[in-house]
């Protein structure tokens, strides 16, 4: 089968391997979309952590289910995509109902070779029926529930407000379901056109600059002096997270999507003094895959919002790197895989 590696940082590779035998506890998939992330453009740049090489990228995925074992309810030939966070089931997070931040994690794409190729075997406990959608909605799936993620975490209550830094796909999921808890959100992204994406396309209420304007005083006018009672980082820019605490309201709770491979900072007084709870949010749990879905089929969230670019599997190696200019206003790339 044809198998795309990056070898390197900012080189790609095709190459042929076996398709992969089926084996106890798992299952055969034949891949019909990948949808590329911000950790797929990371580690083609070679600046994301928890990362080594070659690795066969792509874990945003969808397909058709080949064979299986041991996976009850599935059927041969129906559409799926799967969680790519395999877990090992055994450790302290594990046991306590949070496998998306296992301590022996191995997550498809980053730590174990992932799925831009024909076909992939997964743990058959990952498996998430299709449930009717389409390829493209399955492949979308994922980033979403990460941004479902960080909002649960946040614990967003209706009525307040919510500053989420970052205009990149997962950052737009979270504004989506931090508006769908009830919040009041604010979008703050240096890209003007993903700005307008989020109040043209989003129906965002609040968008904030900083490239020109002073976000501190235009977060302050919109809230009223509060500032946000939630920060939300989506962008796991050093700057974007350091500055965050300054946005952040007194009693508020400030959460990070985003990675970042360095040391954060803030000031402890500024921190201290709002008696601010910081947390991280880390992949997601089958609940956020399910709610995604659920949202999806209400049409609460429409994947088609989100994919403004496409290739297919062939010209992806020629067409990937320009996705890294933000020129080419890419929110979401997604490949077709024969």
């Amino acid at each position: 089968m044809n198998t795309l590696v990056c070898t390197t940082p900012g080189s790609f590779e095709y190459q042929f391997s076996d398709k992969p035998e089926l084996l106890k506890d798992t299952a055969i998939i034949k891949i019909k979309r990948i949808g590329i992330c911000g950790t797929d453009l990371h580690a083609f740049k070679g600046t994301q952590p928890y990362f080594t090489y070659p690795r066969i990228l792509g874990h945003e995925l969808s397909g058709e289910l080949v064979s299986f074992d041991n996976a009850p309810g599935f059927e041969a030939g129906e559409p799926v995509t799967f969680i790519p966070y395999f877990n090992c089931g055994e450790c302290i997070a594990c046991r306590s109902g949070k496998p998306n931040c296992c301590a022996n994690i191995k997550v498809c794409g980053v730590h174990v070779d992932g799925g831009m190729v024909e076909y992939l075997r997964v743990p058959s406990y990952s498996l998430v029926h299709g449930e009717g959608l389409s390829y493209d909605d399955l492949a979308l799936i994922e980033p979403l529930a990460i941004g479902l993620h960080g909002v649960r975490r946040a614990g967003v209550k209706p009525g307040e407000y919510v500053l989420i830094m970052g205009a990149g796909p997962i950052g737009l999921g979270t504004m989506e379901f931090a508006r769908i808890a009830g919040g009041k959100v604010i979008a703050l992204d240096v890209n003007e056109m993903r700005l307008q994406f989020c109040r043209e396309t989003l129906d965002i209420p609040y968008t904030v600059n900083p490239a020109n304007e002073n976000a501190i005083e235009a977060i302050k006018s919109i809230t009223s002096g509060d500032m946000a009672s939630v920060v939300i980082d989506a962008t796991g820019n050093l700057n974007a997270i350091n500055s965050g605490i300054n946005y952040l309201a007194h009693g508020g709770r400030y959460v990070m999507i985003g990675l970042q491979k360095e040391a954060f900072s803030f000031s402890h007084p500024e921190f201290h003094k709002r008696e601010s709870t910081l947390m991280s949010s880390r992949n997601a749990t089958r609940d956020d895959f399910e709610f995604v879905i659920d949202c999806m089929k209400t049409g609460k969230v429409k994947a088609e919002n989100y994919i403004t670019h496409r290739t297919g599997f062939d010209q992806l190696k020629d067409e990937f790197s320009q996705w890294l200019d933000p020129a080419n206003g890419v929110i979401k790339a997604m490949v077709e895989v024969d």
